[in-house]
């Protein structure tokens, strides 16, 4: 039983640690957010950590499913796994350049990449198995979205 839950349990793990600690190096700094000036449509603070629970929980579960293709499609997963962790290293960086370092300009830059990359996967993903590149598309429109806010607090601030 455990052998078929491991790597979802780890995968899960993994995502929401990346998280976890992004969360924690900007948890000083978070308050940022009440106090700029933000556009119509922006979020209450509070719905940040939930939506990204869910989405980092999407995550492992896709990238699980991946990992699962190990043994038919060594290379296809090893290359899709390598996508997925360069998204998961440029989702890490970005809110503590916007909220730490406070640069929004280069904080929207850095979102365009990192939506880039996170189509790249999705699409690498799509290859293997079609569930786990659409479990990834809530992902890629909140970042839709986080870029259209980004974008504007830069205008407006």
């Amino acid at each position: 039983m455990w052998a078929k839950w491991k790597p979802y349990i780890l995968s899960i793990a993994i995502a929401l640690a990346v998280g976890g600690l992004a969360a924690f190096l900007i948890r000083n700094n978070f308050s940022l957010y009440n106090t700029i000036n933000k556009p119509a449509f922006s979020p209450p603070a509070f719905l940040f950590p939930v939506v990204w629970t869910i989405l980092y929980v999407l995550m492992g579960i896709s990238s699980a499913r991946i990992w699962l293709q190990k043994d038919n499609h060594p290379y296809e997963v090893m290359d899709s796994l390598l996508a997925y962790a360069l998204q998961l290293i440029l989702n890490f960086f970005w809110p503590i350049i916007f909220f730490n370092i406070r640069t929004f300009l280069f904080a929207f830059i850095w979102l365009v990449v990192l939506w880039a990359s996170i189509l790249k996967m999705i699409f690498k993903f799509s290859v293997l198995d079609k569930i786990a590149a659409y479990l990834n598309v809530p992902y890629l429109l909140w970042v839709t979205f986080a870029g259209y806010l980004n974008f504007m607090i830069y205008l407006l601030n």
